[in-house]
């Protein structure tokens, strides 16, 4: 009998601990705004790594489609060797940009044949539409194609039949197969019948369910990830990317648009990038380029952001830099892609961008010059982007890096001089440990007012090494949400802000954690990809000052908070993050002449375990609870679950 009465007594002394706990009061100063909120506040980052573009949002199933990797027969292996010379790859010095192409001289009348292993393997449905496609010359009459895709026990899925017209130049022939099997690892056969010669190239698999439907087109459920989050902006290519390992392998815009079967294939950079990740069959094949990007920005709704190339290699790598002298072709390139994205159909590019299908301008008005690139050699070049894009496109806003740390002396250096230049927006990077977002929750606070606006431009909590297997915990998701509230605080200052990287495949990354995964049929949100929606689908338009005892809410008892007001919906949105791993009593007190409605919404993502991660077997462990609360007045009495961020959306009239 003692014992019960002693455990009733120690569960009543908790009980009363956690109802004895003063409440913490948060004053909300609606009435007295803090500055405006920009549209395109919270965006993403895109860049072609971990499998990004190719192998991933990039629709297209067959890797190395025209023979054009380094190794030309990667990921092809023939079905039916032949005689000596049956199976011949021709290099056209003639033709621009895609110049191999495979002669088949079938001379006995060979059942001749290709597979392609796909990207770590071929993802397809059941019940679900493909199309083969494939570019030819010379077919003699009565060739034909077939085309299956087998499982992993080498069992026929889907095939389909193509007769082939003799033709004298290049022509593209197609054929839909539909699929009776879902697998993730399918191989595609490609058997040639007919005696005689024929010539291939561009040989591709599509779902027909593409985006939007476009043929050819990207990955619909991927995409979806995206216009699911509403995001105000596309930062691409990158990112690393942007700078190559050295100039020659720098992304060229120009080298991406116009005819698909055009375009230059280069290295990805990351290929070799990481000794221990390495990733030997990783292009680019620019099936995503400036054209497709620009066109799923105003798809989503998202402003275009495009980072170029300042005439400066990785300084990681190379560090080559182009002369001063002949840095005139650099600043050509930004000119001419601004001509791309707004120009009239009179001018060359914006009478390429209509010829390839948008006659209409894309209303592009920011630019980057760079990516992490620093040092004196950055200020000398971007100096002579400045003054030739001011003078002939003064509506752009020009973005500039500030390197690759968020202090240190690099970081110093650049930002005094990006100052004294009157820069329009310093892209800010950091990838640090949930400590640092944690206390650097008032980076902002008290920056400058001047009119420089900041682009956090990259950034990720980390539990382990970029390049190890992390996985985006719990911890490193809450850890953002509580840096995010500092961002949104100071929304007159923090123009964008976007999480890196945005894509990582589960069977071919280099770099991690990233915001959402995926496989070959798959794709889940991160808790941090939870954490970037929650915040770009409630940012509101205007600052709502937020205090305790006169102080920014940025730490104190591990609590955190910003506000915002969203004029359309006449909404108050608060943010919280409780940062502890016991509940927390808050009394929200609104002052305000504006009458609150009597109920509000509420949106939690919480656990308290900080390790949890979500996964392609389990990707809603940590998801966001949304209820309705009611109260009475103009404060809200709230209690925020241990490790968690909430949302109160609450209609002031």
């Amino acid at each position: 009998m003692k014992k019960i009465v002693s455990l009733m007594l120690v569960l009543a002394s908790l009980g009363f601990s956690a109802a004895a706990q003063s409440p913490i009061t948060l004053d909300i100063a609606l009435d007295k705004p803090a500055g405006e909120i920009s549209p395109h506040m919270w965006g993403v980052f895109f860049e072609d790594i971990n499998l990004g573009a190719d192998g991933g949002i990039y629709a297209e199933l067959v890797k190395n489609r025209s023979f054009e990797f380094d190794q030309p027969w990667m990921g092809w292996k023939k079905l039916e060797n032949g005689a000596e010379g049956t199976y011949l790859l021709l290099n056209d010095s003639k033709r621009k940009g895609n110049k191999r192409y495979l002669r088949l001289n079938n001379t006995a009348n060979l059942r001749l044949g290709l597979q392609n292993e796909g990207f770590r393997g071929m993802g397809v449905k059941a019940g679900a539409s493909y199309e083969f496609s494939l570019q030819y010359q010379r077919a003699a009459k009565g060739m034909k194609v077939h085309v299956e895709l087998i499982d992993q026990q080498n069992k026929v899925i889907g095939k389909a039949e193509l007769p082939l017209e003799p033709v004298a130049s290049w022509t593209e022939a197609a054929v839909k197969l539909p699929v009776n099997q879902t697998t993730d690892k399918a191989k595609l056969n490609i058997w040639f019948t007919g005696t005689g010669t024929l010539e291939v190239d561009m040989l591709s698999l599509f779902p027909v369910d593409t985006w939007k439907g476009r043929p050819k087109g990207l990955r619909k459920d991927m995409v979806q990830m995206l216009a699911d989050m509403k995001p105000g902006f596309i930062r691409f290519p990158g990112g690393c990317i942007v700078e190559g390992r050295d100039l020659a392998n720098r992304f060229q815009w120009k080298k991406t648009v116009g005819p698909i079967t055009e375009r230059e294939l280069i290295i990805n950079r990351w290929n070799t990038e990481f000794s221990h990740r390495l990733t030997p069959d990783y292009f680019q094949t620019f099936g995503l380029g400036f054209y497709e990007y620009f066109l799923l920005a105003e798809d989503i709704g998202a402003s275009p952001v495009p980072i170029l190339n300042c005439g400066m290699a990785c300084q990681f790598n190379t560090g080559e830099v182009v002369p001063l002298d002949e840095l005139d072709t650099y600043v050509q390139d930004a000119l001419d892609l601004i001509e791309f994205a707004n120009g009239t159909t009179a001018t060359k590019w914006g009478k390429l961008r209509a010829d390839m299908g948008h006659p209409e301008p894309f209303h592009l008005n920011m630019l980057g010059v760079g990516n992490e690139n620093w040092g004196p050699q950055y200020i000398e070049r971007l100096t002579v982007f400045k003054k030739t894009l001011n003078e002939k496109h003064p509506e752009i806003k020009i973005i500039a890096s500030s390197g690759t740390d968020p202090e240190g002396d690099r970081f110093d250096f650049l930002d005094d001089k990006l100052r004294a230049m009157n820069i329009d927006i310093i892209d800010e990077h950091y990838y640090r440990p949930p400590s640092w977002f944690l206390s650097s929750a008032n980076r902002y606070d008290n920056y400058p007012r001047n009119g420089v606006k900041i682009f956090a431009g990259e950034y990720a909590s980390h539990t382990t090494r970029p390049n190890g297997p992390g996985k985006s915990t719990w911890e490193a998701a809450l850890s953002e949400a509580a840096f995010m509230t500092g961002l949104e605080r100071n929304g007159d200052v923090v123009e964008m802000a976007s999480y890196a990287p945005l894509f990582g495949h589960v069977d071919g990354w280099q770099w991690s954690p990233d915001l959402i995964w995926v496989d070959n049929l798959q794709v889940y949100g991160t808790p941090s990809y939870q954490v970037q929606k929650l915040y770009a689908t409630n940012k509101g338009t205007s600052i709502v000052p937020i205090k305790r005892d006169g102080e920014f809410v940025a730490g104190k008892d591990s609590l955190y908070a910003s506000a915002v007001y969203d004029t359309a919906a006449r909404q108050l949105i608060v943010k919280v993050v409780n940062y502890n791993s016991k509940p927390m009593k808050v009394n929200l007190a609104i002052d305000s002449k504006k009458k609150p409605a009597a109920t509000a919404e509420k949106i939690t993502l919480a656990n308290a375990n900080l390790n949890l991660s979500n996964s392609i077997e389990e990707p809603l462990n940590i998801r966001p609870k949304q209820n309705t609360i009611t109260y009475k007045g103009k404060t809200i009495v709230e209690t925020f679950e241990p490790y968690s961020l909430t949302l109160i959306k609450l209609t002031v009239k």
